[in-house]
């Protein structure tokens, strides 16, 4: 594919720009626009100091309240460093039946499929910034673990992981967790992004994802992280201020193909970003989510799975609802640089921050 050597520069205060693995334009409102810094401090909700909460009951010592626990592992003495269970509150539930039942114009379903709870750590303040990369590890190894089951089921159809942290982000409980719910259906949202990566495919006979981080590396003007296996990014087109994917090099279709090796070097992209946008955001709310492949495109040219980080930043209002567009107040470059790592002191410069 034919890429252009620069970006000009906007004509006018404002300017947008097309995500083609989503085909919405994104509109960059310069007129309005924000430094990095002004956007800090946008949480709710207090972080809680305490080790141990008495009344969590993802806390040690309230396994009676657990819904039986699925899997449980650890490092060295630790056997209780990762617990999964179902969700007692599910979404989905895998006794459902995927038989569509029509009423007139409409169509219902059983609410079919899993939800799980991911524990993260024993301790009820050891959130992902805090641990130590292999603790991330087993974070890591226990998605994949339960991705590799849940894909497994003849009846599901898609598997996603992802982490809600703070109200803001719709997390109800501040215990270091995830979750993972497998569906029987592939909602419209992954099949837009499907088609639009197999039209890219038929078109220039390449992987848009591929693609996109090679045109990402040879830009290099917003790339925050980089190790052998992954490449950690704000996208052109970033969505939200401070939008982040994650995306492997080596082309894999669903998470699924994870190895060994990427599991260690995507523990930590994963710990590297989560507390760069802690220390540097002052640990705003945030999602993020595995994208993977639905289960019958997992060999496919055209897929390529990543990780999205998306802080809470702003809130999405009328026209954004209205539209479909997104409207950020930030441009990626200037975030990206935000989030770089202060350069090393020259020598005899003094104490700067390093990372």
């Amino acid at each position: 594919m034919k890429r252009a050597a620069s970006t000009p520069p906007p004509m006018h205060g404002n300017e947008m720009r097309y995500n083609p693995a989503t085909g919405r334009w994104v509109i960059y409102a310069l007129s309005r626009r924000q430094r990095p810094r002004e956007l800090i401090g946008s949480r709710e909700g207090a972080r809680t100091e305490l080790a141990y909460d008495e009344l969590c009951p993802f806390c040690p010592g309230h396994e009676q309240d657990l819904p039986p626990i699925l899997l449980e592992y650890g490092r060295g003495d630790s056997h209780r460093q990762i617990r999964v269970v179902r969700n007692k509150y599910p979404a989905l539930t895998p006794e459902g039946d995927l038989k569509r039942v029509c009423q007139g114009m409409y169509m219902r379903m059983e609410g079919y499929g899993h939800h799980e709870v991911l524990i993260e750590s024993p301790e009820h303040n050891r959130q992902i910034p805090v641990m130590t990369p292999e603790e991330v590890e087993l974070i890591i190894e226990a998605y994949h673990r339960r991705y590799l089951k849940l894909i497994g089921v003849q009846k599901n159809l898609l598997v996603v992981i992802f982490r809600n942290y703070g109200r803001r982000a719709g997390a109800s409980l501040m215990h270091p967790h995830s979750q993972i719910i497998s569906t029987g259906v592939v909602p419209g949202h992954v099949r837009e992004m499907e088609y639009r990566a197999q039209g890219y495919f038929d078109q220039w006979g390449s992987c848009m994802y591929c693609d996109m981080l090679a045109e990402e590396l040879s830009a290099g003007v917003r790339i925050i992280h980089a190790n052998r296996s992954f490449v950690s990014f704000i996208p052109y087109a970033a969505a939200q201020p401070f939008e982040i994917w994650i995306m492997p090099r080596e082309h894999k279709a669903h998470f699924g193909d994870i190895s060994a090796e990427e599991k260690t070097d995507l523990a930590s992209s994963l710990h590297a970003m989560l507390r760069r946008i802690q220390e540097r955001l002052n640990d705003p709310d945030y999602n993020y989510v595995i994208h993977s492949s639905a289960k019958y495109r997992s060999d496919e040219p055209q897929a390529h799975w990543f990780l999205q980080i998306g802080p809470k930043l702003t809130t999405r209002a009328g026209f954004e609802i209205g539209s479909g567009m997104s409207i950020n107040t930030s441009l990626p470059e200037d975030d990206a640089a935000f989030l770089m790592p202060d350069p090393l002191p020259e020598k005899g410069a003094g104490n700067a921050s390093q990372e």
